[in-house]
């Protein structure tokens, strides 16, 4: 734990301009960002006595090691660079909604030449108009059926619309009616866009006109006595107004507006927005998180809008946001989301009528959201402690281990051989934090050794890191009737007893002085240069304003050793499990601790499961723990065994995959995936294209005569595959590969 006042800067290095600040800890991770009207004002209230802080601001001023900020020139400069450092960073202590799922929208895709209707999660794409988001996927396809009676848009995937472009003949929907089937060009590209855009009309609440045109031509039809026609009109109409009832109205005058409602209590808070579009409802969703910083709601409804409008533009951002609270600087946050938009927006809290009801139903809604998720991780949270705890007493561990990592080797008989680390953090999968290994010291199958060689390389990366950010140095002393310095022993870092030569001299003292915050040039004192503090060379994102350098403040030691990146991402290898988790059982144990023992790691727990019985194997044991059947914590090294299992084989497969659909013309330097299949699509095979002649290659579109040389030669070399035999008739089968040899 960190005492502040080691890091805290001096009032007058501390600018007094809106700006944004980020603290780090000892690993220079971001953990905190914040933003300000006036810097000096907010980041001195960090610094004041504990006691006063409220526990998480403690928290995160006692896990911080510096503080550094960036000037800015405006207030909305400040907020965009502070959503643009939270999304970057992810810093434990900024509070981050997380979707309890990943919504489905209904998208169509308007940047396609024939644009489709389809269901859609995850990221947002350029060029694709979205309604929603939904609360389940059915429902959209309930109301996509109910209006392709009137739109019949392609709701097709591109395989099947080529295919059925290749066969001239349309699909199912296509035969019924539900699609104008383009593939076969029953309509021309642009009557086809007009079909989407009136679906887009349709979904935006623009209904009015289509149901009134719809009722206008059946009337039409029936004076004209084409009463199949009229009734098929009726119908069209009546499945408009089906897919409308599915949003209620909800407000009277066709507002396009969000509502945003915040329940919370001392540890958590959940979020629930309803969008309402021409006066209807037409999406609804809920996050929940974790209050790691003190804040208010106003401060909850500013990360909420910073995240749920950070990445749209247009329309995406409505015309009035209405919400439980303003935020602290509602005249900026106003302004920012104007800049999104593109037009003015409403930010409000409603008082009256219709609005002051709707956001009354979304703070229901968030209650109910709320006491839903506690009583869910009430359960979670107890299970998740209890596991730990009993591998912690199981394993004789001193403290429950918090951060897991598990490894496994895959391969198929001795080829492709590679190896997983997973890793669970209390007890939950941290799959950002997973790696792959390709077994490269050996060729065939030995998975001890592999597992040998991939706990050393994993481990190797992880004494580099920490020598690299000077959390470990190594130390320079004589061995006895030596004449130059030892070679460096790991974990040790004072005297080698019984060594004759100079002990290491303290930090600082002949070698250049710690950078003082905010001070570029020489430290009064110092008997070497001060180093210069990192400055900011590139343009920050987000900021349209020019944008000085951060000033940094009190250096760690590490700085005054080397140089590091200190852009505080999470580094791959920087941070050391409390319990190392092997897919086996003794030998497998035995080799992963000889080589955390010889990279001189000793307080890194490690065991084996292995798969027979489910033991548990400690090194040097000669029987494995058993843990009971019904244990928590067996359950847990199970569920990490198996994701590591999972992890191990998925990564075998695709390579495997990989080399199978390999080609000799992979080796030529230079040779694109286009110009391969031009080639193949020339030739018709390998076999015809290791047959022809440098002038026959020059012929295919985009193939100079140097690669032609360069494919010619690399076909030269690869000898060609025997020639398949049909077992049935002793037929020697042609050589037909497209690509593949």
């Amino acid at each position: 734990m960190a005492d502040p006042s080691s890091y805290r800067p001096s009032p007058g290095q501390i600018p007094d301009s809106p700006g944004v600040y980020k603290f780090r800890d000892e690993h220079r991770r971001v953990i905190y960002v914040g933003k300000a009207k006036n810097l000096r004002q907010r980041v001195a209230n960090y610094f004041q006595d504990l006691a006063n802080l409220h526990p998480r601001t403690r928290t995160m001023v006692t896990t911080a090691a510096s503080v550094e900020w960036t000037v800015v020139s405006t207030e909305v400069e400040a907020l965009q660079l502070e959503y643009t450092w939270i999304k970057e960073f992810d810093p434990r202590f900024n509070v981050k909604y997380r979707d309890d799922k990943s919504y489905p929208y209904l998208a169509v895709t308007l940047n396609e030449e024939f644009p489709r209707v389809q269901v859609m999660r995850g990221a947002k794409k350029k060029g694709v108009r979205y309604f929603g988001p939904y609360g389940h996927a059915w429902a959209i396809r309930e109301t996509v059926d109910l209006m392709l009676r009137v739109f019949p848009v392609r709701t097709c995937s591109a395989g099947v619309f080529k295919n059925a472009a290749r066969t001239g003949r349309p699909c199912l929907l296509g035969y019924i009616d539900k699609c104008s089937a383009p593939c076969v060009g029953r309509v021309t590209p642009e009557e086809h866009r007009e079909l989407a855009e009136d679906f887009c009309d349709f979904m935006a609440g623009r209904t009015g006109t289509y149901i009134r045109r719809l009722e206008k031509d059946m009337m039409q039809a029936a004076e004209e006595m084409e009463y199949e026609r009229a009734a098929r009109l009726r119908d069209d109409a009546e499945a408009l107004k089906r897919a409308m009832e599915k949003s209620a109205v909800v407000l009277a005058d066709a507002t396009d507006a969000d509502l945003i409602a915040v329940a919370e209590d001392e540890l958590e808070a959940a979020l629930q927005i309803f969008h309402v579009r021409g006066g209807r409802v037409r999406g609804q969703r809920g996050w929940v998180t974790d209050k790691v910083e003190a804040v208010d709601t106003s401060g909850l409804v500013e990360h909420a809008l910073q995240q749920l409008y950070g990445e749209e533009r247009g329309d995406a951002v409505p015309k009035e946001v209405l919400v439980p609270a303003l935020p602290e600087d509602t005249e900026a946050v106003s302004q920012w989301l104007a800049e999104r938009r593109g037009s003015q927006v409403s930010l409000r809290i409603p008082q009256r009528g219709d609005k002051k009801d709707l956001m009354a139903t979304v703070q229901r809604n968030a209650q109910q959201a709320l006491g839903l998720h506690k009583t869910k991780r009430a359960s979670d949270l107890t299970t998740r402690s209890r596991a730990l705890e009993e591998i912690a007493e199981a394993l004789g561990l001193d403290t429950a281990p918090l951060r897991i990592e598990c490894y496994d080797i895959s391969h198929l008989q001795g080829d492709d051989v590679v190896a997983s680390m997973v890793v669970f953090e209390d007890g939950l999968a941290r799959k950002s934090e997973y790696r792959r290994f390709q077994i490269k010291g050996f060729e065939g199958q030995d998975d001890v050794r592999s597992m040998h060689e991939v706990i050393g390389r994993r481990f190797k990366r992880y004494l580099q890191e920490k020598e690299r950010t000077g959390e470990w140095e190594e130390p320079q002393v004589t061995a006895p009737g030596a004449t130059g310095p030892a070679p460096a022993t790991p974990g040790v870092t004072g005297p080698v007893p019984g060594a004759t030569g100079p002990a290491p001299a303290a930090p600082g003292a002949t070698g250049p002085a710690p950078a003082t915050p905010g001070v570029t040039g020489p430290v009064p004192g110092a008997t070497g240069p001060a180093p210069a503090a990192p400055g900011h060379t590139g343009p920050t994102p987000g900021v349209t304003g020019p944008v000085p350098a951060p000033v940094l403040t009190a250096a760690s030691p590490a700085d005054e050793i080397e140089p590091r990146e200190d852009d505080g991402r999470p580094k791959r290898f920087a941070y050391p499990p409390q319990l190392v988790v092997v897919d086996g059982g003794q030998p497998q144990v035995a080799a992963a601790k000889r080589a955390l023992d010889e990279l001189g790691i000793d307080d890194i727990a490690v065991c084996g499961l292995a798969k027979r019985l489910e033991e548990v194997w400690l090194p040097d044991d000669d029987d494995p723990v058993v843990l009971p059947r019904s244990s928590e914590g067996l359950y847990l090294l199970q569920r990490v065994r198996d994701e590591a299992h999972r992890f191990a084989i998925t990564y075998q497969r695709a390579k495997r995959a990989k080399r199978i659909r390999s080609s000799p013309l992979d080796d030529v330097a230079g040779l694109g995936e286009t110009r391969k299949q031009a080639l193949i699509k020339h030739f018709g095979s390998v076999k015809k294209l290791r047959q022809a002649t440098i002038e026959e290659i020059c012929e295919v579109p985009g193939i100079g005569r140097r690669t032609a040389e360069s494919v010619a030669a690399a076909l030269a070399s690869t000898a060609p595959a025997a020639p398949a035999v049909n077992t049935a008739t002793g037929e020697i089968m042609e050589e037909d590969d497209g690509g593949a040899s």
